[in-house]
């Protein structure tokens, strides 16, 4: 195995990856500041609001920045008020071997499939 190739792939996914999440959530900025989650939300909850955007980007920013996306996670849900998605993501983004599966776009999904009675009023306020 010749591992110049190996490092150079990581690099280019960690690129790829970053740069796509950083350019993703600049671009779904404005609708997340007008999403309309209550105060002291389940994860459930507020899986049930937020975008599948986010939630992708999240994955991609785990991807690319490993463990560093700890915090990187902490500060964006924080700052939109999603602190029922904070505590997971960053157990998620801490936990060595999973940034290379989408946990959150993953729990998204299972969110809306397993979960049809509880679909929320609105998620965006007009």
């Amino acid at each position: 195995m010749d591992w110049s190739n190996f490092f150079r792939a990581v690099g280019w996914t960690i690129a790829i990856a970053g740069g796509l999440g950083l350019l993703g959530l600049a671009l779904i900025w404005y609708r997340l500041k007008r999403l309309n989650v209550p105060e002291g939300a389940s994860y459930r909850e507020t899986m049930m609001r937020v975008p599948l955007s986010l939630v992708i980007v999240l994955d991609l920013l785990d991807l690319a920045f490993d463990v560093f996306a700890a915090p990187i996670s902490w500060l964006v849900l924080s700052h939109f008020n999603l602190q029922g998605l904070r505590r997971v993501s960053v157990v998620e983004a801490l936990i060595p071997g999973t940034q290379v599966i989408p946990w959150m776009t993953v729990s998204w999904f299972a969110v809306r499939l397993f979960d049809r009675h509880s679909q929320p009023d609105e998620s965006i306020e007009p």
